[in-house]
C-alpha cells in the first residue's frame, strides 16, 4: 500500500473509530469560588510556550497531509479556520513530502492559506536533522513537532520495527534547528521518566498526547488481516500524562492533547499544568460533518466559554489556572498516588480569591 493511500485510510478510520473519552478529565473538579473578583472583558487568552506567542491556548493538532487532493483540502480548510480564529496549527507527518515532491502541495497549502499564523512542522522520530530542516523550510514553520508513535508502528502492518537511537536523533534535531522543537506522543501518553530523558537532551516542550482520544492502535488494527489487540487499551491517560510531565523537576513546558473536546476539558488540562491544548479528532469530525463555518463557531464558542471559566475561578489568563485549587478523584487520583505525585498539591492551592 502506498504512503498516500495509508494517509487517507488513517483519516477514514479515525472518523470511524472515534474517541474513547477515557482521558481522565471527569476525575478533575474545580473548587467553586462564590466570590470571584473578576471581569470577563479583562481576561486574556494569550499564551506563551517557550518562544511561541499564541493568541489562544487552543490549537489544531497534527492530523494529515501527503494523501493527495483530499488531504490537501483538509489542510487548506483547517488553515483557513486557523487564520479566521487566530489559533495555531500543526500538520501531519511530512515524510511523504520529503520522499515525494508531488505531495508537498498538501502541506504547503497551510502556509499559503494562513501566511501570518503559527504553524508547526511535523516528522517522526526516525527523521534526520536534514529532513527536519526541509520540513521546517517547506512550511516556513514556527516550530517543529517530532512525534513518537512506537505503538502505532508496531501495530501497523508495514510499520517500523527498529527504534534504535531515537533519543540521539531527537537530540541532534534540537541542537541544529533554529525553531523550537516539540516532542509529541500520538495517543499513548508520556511518563515522567520519558519527559526526564527528553529534557536531558535539550527538549523544552512536550505534547503528552495522552490515551483517551483517537486510538491509533485501533486504527491500524482496522488495516490488519488479523488484529493485534494487545495494544488497544495501552497507554497513560491524558490527565495522568499531564501530571507525570509536570512533576519533572526540569524546565519543560507541557502541551496537552488526547481526547480534549470542550472548553472545560481544556481548562482542566491547563489547571493540571499544561500551557495549551491540541484538538484533532473532535475538530476533524466537525469539519467533515458540518463544515468550516461550524468549526469556526465551535472555536469561537470555546473561547467565550473559556473566558467564563476563567472568570468563575478568578483567573485573568490561562496561566493563572495553575494556581486554582482542583480536586482529583478516580483513576487519576489513584495513578498520581501510586506514582509519587501528591494530589494535595493540587487541592490545597491558593489562587486569587481562594
Amino acid at each position: 500500500m502506498s504512503r498516500s493511500t495509508r494517509k487517507i485510510d488513517h483519516i477514514n478510520h479515525a472518523l470511524k473509530t472515534g474517541q474513547s473519552r477515557f482521558h481522565g478529565f471527569d476525575d478533575v473538579t474545580f473548587v467553586h469560588n462564590s466570590i470571584p473578583e473578576s471581569k470577563v472583558e479583562a481576561i486574556s487568552l494569550s499564551s506563551i510556550i517557550g518562544e511561541l506567542h499564541l493568541s489562544s491556548p487552543i490549537f489544531i493538532n497534527a492530523m494529515t497531509g501527503g494523501g493527495g487532493e483530499k488531504t490537501e483540502q483538509i489542510n487548506r480548510e483547517f488553515a483557513e479556520v486557523a487564520a479566521e480564529t487566530g489559533v495555531a496549527m500543526a500538520v501531519g507527518s511530512q515524510m511523504s513530502a520529503i520522499r515525494d515532491v508531488e505531495q508537498r502541495r498538501s502541506y504547503q497549502i497551510v502556509r499559503k492559506a494562513n501566511p501570518s499564523g503559527v504553524v508547526f512542522a511535523n516528522l517522526g522520530s526516525e527523521a534526520t536533522v536534514e529532513q527536519a530542516k526541509q520540513a521546517v523550510d517547506m512550511l516556513e514553520a514556527n516550530a517543529m513537532q517530532i512525534h513518537l508513535n512506537i505503538i502505532q508502528e508496531l501495530v501497523m502492518p508495514e510499520g517500523d520495527r527498529d527504534f534504535s537511537n531515537t533519543l540521539t536523533r531527537i537530540e541532534s534535531i534540537v541542537r541544529h534547528l533554529d525553531v523550537p522543537v516539540v516532542v509529541k506522543e500520538v495517543g499513548f501518553g508520556m511518563s515522567k521518566e520519558t519527559v526526564d530523558r527528553l529534557a536531558s537532551v535539550g527538549v523544552s516542550i512536550v505534547d503528552i498526547g495522552g490515551y483517551g482520544g483517537t486510538n491509533f492502535s485501533k486504527i491500524e488494527n482496522e488495516r490488519r488481516e488479523r488484529r493485534l489487540s494487545v495494544f488497544e487499551d495501552w497507554g497513560i491517560s491524558t490527565t495522568c500524562s499531564i501530571l507525570e510531565a509536570c512533576s519533572v523537576q526540569k524546565d519543560v513546558e507541557v502541551i496537552a492533547s488526547g481526547g480534549i473536546q470542550s472548553s472545560l476539558d481544556l481548562a482542566k488540562a491547563l489547571a493540571l499544568g499544561a500551557k495549551a491544548g491540541g484538538f484533532a479528532g473532535h475538530f476533524l469530525r466537525i469539519l467533515t460533518n458540518q463544515g468550516q463555518e461550524a468549526l469556526i463557531k465551535e472555536i469561537e464558542t470555546m473561547h467565550m466559554e473559556l473566558r467564563y471559566i476563567l472568570a468563575a475561578v478568578q483567573a485573568d489568563n490561562p496561566l493563572e489556572l495553575m494556581n486554582v485549587p482542583i480536586v482529583l478523584s478516580g483513576q487519576t487520583y489513584h495513578w498520581a498516588s501510586q506514582r509519587g505525585i501528591d494530589p494535595l498539591n493540587y487541592s490545597l492551592r491558593t489562587g486569587k480569591g481562594y
